[in-house]
């Protein structure tokens, strides 16, 4: 295999090819490994210094003089006997020092890039595992939780890793399973499902204004996690938002597939995005709909939004806006190394057996994107200390899985590792050539500062493949608080400008910042896109389309 391939694939090849392998496999990549001995042997200077350099603070850590010491927003040794009990310090220290050293060797020894980074990704995790924090024999956490309890933790949190090893995805519990109940605590903004098909349910939301704009909005989600982490606890949600704000609001809702779906794929979710886009224009009888994606949600939005123009059949949409959505995968940091065609094909096989990628196996390969936060974070709460992990919506979104057909994992993975989607001609859609540049109404691109599934400099890239003019956002939060972004955090802000010309350096320093959330600014753009006030409707559907039942549906609650 040429090195091209790896060197561009990108970090959604990543999600769904690695979530087919072993763990052992995933975080130790033997042919990285082996090429990393192989390299370091050559270097035999630079290896001698590095373990020259440990040897010496280990003596100085020994006789108590050394000044090594976790950095202050460390949360791991936030405890003070980590820093005031002498055996503790010293552990503390040596583990800290032996972290730079094999940190350092992986950047000192020369590799291609992608190996590099493997390398690198595998001795992170390593490391973060041999944390003196996560051992319940040294962790005070542990023996404090011990005190308090009166042993309770001890029986507790074995337990909770018996129950949390005994299925998938094989992680630390994030939130509990019960924690919230769809329909009651989360996804409750009024509304009823209008249109049912075998993929999908459309939900119209209930207006909440005397009057509405003409346009309105469809929301495409992503197809590897369910909608409504766009619509969580009232005051958390972007759809509740909008409408309060005088939007017509509509959301796909994709069904939770199984093996029986296993020939679902690019065409057959573009069909749908079609059926539903359609069926909302004829509901409203505005001529003209805008349409909001997310995510994997998006690459959908875009790929059938070019296949539309390029047939000449795109007059209606009003709008495209695309959240957290990474077209141009090239380049994007440790997600962009970790595959080759070997490992693709490998996935697509085992879930074409199977009829699906199961989400589980996806939300095991996210959580180990950040194990300090995702993984070990929840290790010495769950297991040491014995407790429940806290109430969380988004974490329960997260946990809350479905499953994707193995023809839309083939198609996704295919498109992606080549980073096809980025290249015009290169996928072909309900028998068309897409081409994106061919999309030349205006759009709205959201990206996360934070995001370490979408890199916001590969979100910006991508808005630079449409055709129309783009409004660039980028809101200083990761991949999932770039969406639950409710104004009034005062910790939030965002940089925003229409040029997208620059590259991502310069944009980045010209753009202006604005404090707050992008959601009231993302409101005023769809008004001025939306043709007049018109009367809220009274009922919801129309005489095509009756309400089957009241939202949040049927298919949002398939496990």
């Amino acid at each position: 295999m040429s090195a091209e391939p790896i060197e561009t694939a990108g970090p959604l090849d990543q999600l769904l090819t690695q979530s087919t392998a072993g763990m052992v496999r995933r975080l130790l990549p033997a042919g990285p490994a082996v090429k990393f001995l192989g390299a370091a042997s050559r270097r035999p200077e630079r290896v001698a210094t590095r373990v020259g350099g440990l040897v010496a603070e280990l003596a100085r850590i020994g006789i108590g003089v050394s000044t090594v010491a976790p950095a202050r927003k460390d949360r791991r040794f936030a405890d003070p006997a980590w820093t005031e009990n002498p055996l503790l310090r010293r552990v503390v220290q040596s583990y800290l020092a032996a972290s730079v050293t094999a940190e350092g060797l992986v950047q000192d020894v020369p590799m291609s890039w992608s190996d590099s980074e493997r390398m690198g990704f595998a001795v992170s995790n390593l490391v973060e595992a041999a944390s003196p924090s996560n051992n319940p024999l040294l962790s005070p956490v542990a023996w404090k939780a011990a005190i308090d309890t009166g042993g309770a933790n001890l029986i507790k949190g074995p337990r909770n890793l018996l129950r949390d090893l005994a299925s998938a995805p094989r992680v630390p519990s994030m939130v509990d399973p019960d924690a919230y109940q769809v329909g009651a605590d989360l996804a409750i903004t009024p509304g009823a499902v209008v249109l049912r098909t075998p993929i999908f349910e459309l939900i119209q939301y209930k207006p909440q204004t005397e009057t509405v704009r003409a346009a309105p909005l469809l929301v495409i989600p992503p197809t590897i996690n369910k909608y409504y982490i766009l619509d969580l606890a009232p005051g958390r949600s972007l759809i509740e938002y909008l409408v309060q704000q005088g939007q017509q609001v509509f959301v796909m809702s994709w069904r939770n597939p199984d093996s029986r779906h296993s020939k679902w794929g690019f065409d057959a979710y573009a069909e749908g995005i079609i059926e539903s886009f359609r069926a909302v224009d004829r509901i409203t009888g505005a001529g003209a709909v805008h349409v909001m994606a997310a995510c994997s949600g998006g690459l959908l939005a875009a790929l059938t939004t070019a296949e539309r123009a390029t047939v000449g059949k795109i007059d209606r949409l009003a709008s495209l806006s695309l959240l957290v959505t990474m077209i141009d995968q090239s380049r994007s940091g440790v997600t962009t190394a970790m595959v080759d065609e070997s490992v693709a094909a490998n996935a697509v096989a085992r879930s074409r057996l199977k009829g699906y990628l199961d989400g589980r196996s996806l939300a095991e390969v996210f959580a180990w994107l950040r194990p300090s936060d995702l993984i070990w974070n929840y290790w010495v709460n769950n297991y040491l200390q014995g407790k429940n992990p806290p109430k969380f919506d988004i974490l329960f979104w997260n946990a809350d899985t479905t499953r994707m057909p193995a023809k839309l994992h083939r198609d996704f993975v295919d498109a992606a590792l080549n980073n096809k989607l980025a290249q015009p001609g290169a996928i072909t859609l309900l028998g068309t050539e897409v081409d994106l540049s061919r999309i030349t109404v205006d759009s709205y691109v959201v990206a996360g500062s934070a995001d370490h599934i979408c890199p916001w400099t590969n979100c910006y890239r991508s808005g630079q493949l449409l055709g129309g003019k783009v409004r660039f956002v980028l809101s200083t939060n990761g991949h999932i608080a770039a969406l639950v972004n409710p104004p009034g955090n005062p910790k939030s802000s965002y940089q925003v400008m229409d040029d997208n010309t620059l590259d991502p350096v310069e944009w980045q320093e010209a753009a202006q910042r604005e404090q707050g959330s992008w959601w009231p600014d993302y409101s005023q753009w769809l008004e001025a896109r939306s043709g007049d006030q018109v009367p809220a409707p009274e009922e919801l559907g129309s005489v095509d389309f009756r309400p089957l039942e009241e939202a949040p549906g049927s298919y949002v609650r398939d496990r």
